[in-house]
């Protein structure tokens, strides 16, 4: 994100608050909120609109249909997952959760809802879609087995740097003869560094990381298999890259993002963890920043 006003900065922290929440104190989260009533339940997301509200109306672009989308989206998404809960008790996967995905990722990937937001702040609509699905997923719909848990643990860091020890040959042989990647130096200073790799963890790792494995391979895995559902997963976090640096369909970076896709999501089944997968993931794309 660019522009960081104080406003802006405010707007970015309370965003962070519900995902750090379920982050650190999932269990916690969810047991206080299952004493809530159901309508109160669905209807308190709605709440997700304020970031929308403060950050349109500072830069004078609001609109009321943007508002009433923002406003009804997360209520939208806590009610199917409250019918999935229902429908799908075994957690195998519902049409309402597909529903879900398959609109977050498309929103995200095709950036239908930029145009709600300033230049440079798209990150926190990201954000804010972050908030939704992790409210309706772990508080509404209560689904098990995603790993969304960032009390680290020294397993997380062990797999998560295995897996890119294993995927750097791999990526620099195809990457090589591609094209698609040029070596050269580029020796950044410490601190420099250091924040990159943390704002690559916190705003491009986890929100993907929650996707594809915590949400799609997780429900996946429950029909398909842990192998086919790695396959598909990895797949469809290549195809999220085809227009990536270019205008057209990217499919050098298609290709290579499949690659990498089945080591963030080795990392993650493992032991069914998030931050593992996480930690490959920034390491391969901070490398990449400085070196490729």
């Amino acid at each position: 994100m660019s522009n960081a006003t104080p406003v802006v900065i405010a707007v970015l922290l309370a965003e962070l608050v519900p995902a750090a929440a379920f982050a650190f104190a999932a269990a916690r989260v969810v047991r206080a909120l299952s004493h809530w009533p159901l309508t109160l339940r669905v209807a308190v997301p709605a709440l997700l609109v304020l970031p929308y509200v403060i950050i349109a109306a500072t830069h004078h672009m609001f609109r009321w249909p943007w508002f009433a989308f923002y406003a009804t989206l997360p209520i939208a998404m806590a009610w199917l997952l409250a019918r999935a809960a229902v429908a799908d008790p075994e957690q195998r996967g519902n049409w309402r959760d597909a529903l879900i995905l398959l609109t977050l990722g498309l929103a995200v990937d095709l950036r239908w809802l930029d145009g709600a937001w300033p230049a440079g702040l798209r990150g926190l609509n990201n954000l804010l879609l972050v908030d939704a699905g992790l409210y309706a997923f772990l508080a509404i719909r209560g689904l098990s087995g995603t790993g969304f848990d960032f009390r680290l643990k020294w397993s997380d860091w062990k797999i998560g740097l295995r897996e890119l020890l294993f995927f750097a040959p791999a990526v620099l042989a195809v990457g090589l003869a591609l094209g698609f990647i040029h070596p050269h130096a580029n020796l950044p200073p410490f601190g420099k560094a250091a924040l990159t790799w943390a704002g690559i963890f916190v705003f491009v790792a986890i929100p993907e990381e929650l996707f594809f494995r915590a949400w799609v391979q997780n429900l996946l895995e429950r029909r398909l298999g842990r192998r086919t559902a790695l396959v598909i997963a990895s797949v469809l976090f290549g195809l999220s890259h085809f227009n990536k640096r270019s205008a057209h369909f990217n499919w050098r970076y298609v290709l290579l993002a499949t690659i990498a896709g089945i080591f963030y999501g080795r990392a993650w089944r493992e032991n069914r963890r998030v931050p593992a997968s996480t930690i490959t993931h920034t390491c391969v794309d901070w490398l990449w920043s400085w070196w490729f």
